[in-house]
């Protein structure tokens, strides 16, 4: 088998646009540097899609290159994050059913609630969690804990959303003991902070520029399929206090704690602190090498897999084209719909197809 050619149908922004703009441009990155990207998906064996984005044209993609095998990277979901008649696990969930050959999930908490929430199932499925730009986000000149100073914290977020757990911010804005600790939170915010400093968006490299200068990184964003800004601030070689939910406690794992509420903050900042170097060895994530490794091995696979028949390519005809257009119709219609009328047609249109039976679900 010939080397697996990659394309990444998704628009890809420069400077900061949000975690899965980020992490996919670094992906990117990693395939250009392997000579297995291509530009233009007529050129590619392997397209990789993103959640509900660009779904259109991942369509049109996939009933035109019928040959070309879907690799759908998965969020989510997005109804535990935002509201429950949000409708873009819909179609994450129809386009996985009629486009994806095989799914990404980022996380193990990720994978289990898009399943229990009625996520169809592709043919093969696996689980890779993100990682950083190692060029941006490294521990090269960071700076040196020093006991006895005070700690340096700080949080980030790319959204004012109050769900990304500004209600613990508040919190620490509120109760930090000053003659301890001082906290910088990057990014947009819905709180003016009146001991928090409070430093607009900023490009990566400023970000990781502030990250490297501080001690721990805050993190309270209840859910969360897998968090760059956590990723982030731990390739940096910063120890974590996270909140105990969705995928934090996956990402921390050792290098750092989690709390069910703010108050046992500061008894866990006082634990890092005590055994400071100990946390900042145990972090091991993985890096974007390996990621973007584990990527291309499971494409691999999913290829090899297809080509032995021991699973079939997703088939994407007409039928399949016209129904996931009407979801995509039905949700645009939904979206200037006002709020009164949203929660009937929610429930009228939960079932998406639910008639066809494909090759059984396979973890690797």
């Amino acid at each position: 088998m010939t080397d697996t050619r990659v394309h990444i149908l998704y628009e890809i922004k420069d400077g900061p646009w949000g975690g899965g703009n980020q992490f996919l441009r670094t992906l990117k990155k990693y395939f250009q540097s392997r000579g297995v990207y291509e530009d233009e998906v007529v050129q590619a064996d392997v397209v990789l899609f993103n959640s509900h984005q660009h779904i259109k044209e991942v369509s049109k993609a996939k009933f035109r290159h019928r040959r070309t095998l879907f690799v759908h990277r998965i969020d989510g979901p997005m109804k535990l994050y935002n509201k429950m008649s949000d409708r873009r696990d819909d179609i994450v969930s129809a386009a996985n059913r009629y486009i994806a050959d095989a799914t990404v999930f980022q996380s193990n908490w990720s994978r289990k609630q898009n399943y229990q929430m009625g996520l169809s199932k592709s043919n093969i499925d696996t689980v890779i969690s993100n990682a950083p730009d190692a060029t941006i986000f490294n521990r090269r000149n960071r700076a040196r804990f020093i006991p006895g100073r005070r700690v340096r914290l700080i949080a980030t977020s790319w959204s004012p959303n109050w769900k990304k757990g500004f209600a613990v911010y508040q919190w620490l804005d509120e109760n930090l003991d000053l003659d301890k600790y001082e906290m910088n939170f990057i990014g947009k915010t819905p709180i003016e902070f009146k001991n928090i400093r409070h430093i607009q968006p900023a490009p990566c490299r400023d970000v990781a520029a502030f990250l490297k200068q501080s001690d721990i990184f805050v993190f309270a964003s209840p859910i969360e399929a897998c968090s760059n800004c956590l990723l982030e601030a731990l390739h940096c070689g910063l120890p974590a206090v996270g909140i105990n939910q969705s995928s934090t406690p996956e990402l921390i794992a050792r290098g750092g704690e989690v709390f069910d509420r703010p108050e046992q903050i500061p008894e866990l900042l006082e634990k890092i602190l005590n055994r400071y170097g100990e946390y900042q060895a145990a972090i091991g994530n993985p890096s974007m090498d390996q990621v973007g490794k584990q990527y291309y091995d499971f494409m691999n696979e999913v290829r090899r897999r297809i080509k032995s028949r021991q699973c079939k390519r997703r088939s994407f005809g007409l039928i399949a084209y016209a129904r996931l257009s009407s979801i995509l119709r039905e949700w645009r219609r939904f979206k200037n719909m006002p709020p009164s009328q949203r929660a009937d047609l929610m429930e009228s249109n939960r079932q998406v197809a639910a008639d066809e039976s494909f090759c059984p679900e396979t973890s690797m």
